[in-house]
């Protein structure tokens, strides 16, 4: 039996007010600004794509709440990402999980890699991304 791999989950306290986080993670714009470009909107079945090193990825909205909560699924391997938002005072909690991994030896087509490996990447990516990109983004 393969490895389980588990979700990658990255959480940060932010100094804004949920609704500037929001705004930076849930419209194309500013998700490009700190991510990736993309054709993103924050409704429920909406399509739209993102421009991945690896080339475009196709995903869908599964879950809006504002501004609390935000899921999609990524790509065709099962992959999903939650953006979930908690007021703290002036400040904002974030967490990022990033899930729906399948088995570590599972390769991935389009890095032609394991998922193992796959992941390994991804964990060290989304730290840098949300500790300083979505940090700087969502602070200046």
């Amino acid at each position: 039996m393969t490895e389980k791999l588990q979700d990658i989950v990255k959480t940060i306290t932010l100094n804004a007010p949920i609704e500037k986080v929001w705004e930076t993670v849930a419209t194309a714009e500013k998700i490009a600004s700190w991510f990736m470009p993309n054709d993103f909107q924050p409704i429920e079945g909406h399509e739209f794509t993102i421009q991945s090193p690896f080339g475009p990825s196709p995903c869908k909205v599964e879950s809006v709440d504002a501004p609390h909560f935000l899921r999609f699924a990524w790509d065709h391997d099962g992959w999903f990402v939650t953006f979930e938002l908690k007021e703290v005072g002036e400040q904002t909690e974030f967490t990022l999980t990033h899930g729906g991994w399948k088995g570590a030896s599972h390769l991935i087509p389009k890095a032609n890699t394991t998922a193992k490996a796959v992941r390994t990447k991804m964990d060290g990516g989304w730290t840098m991304i949300i500790n300083q990109k979505l940090k700087e983004t969502v602070e200046s």
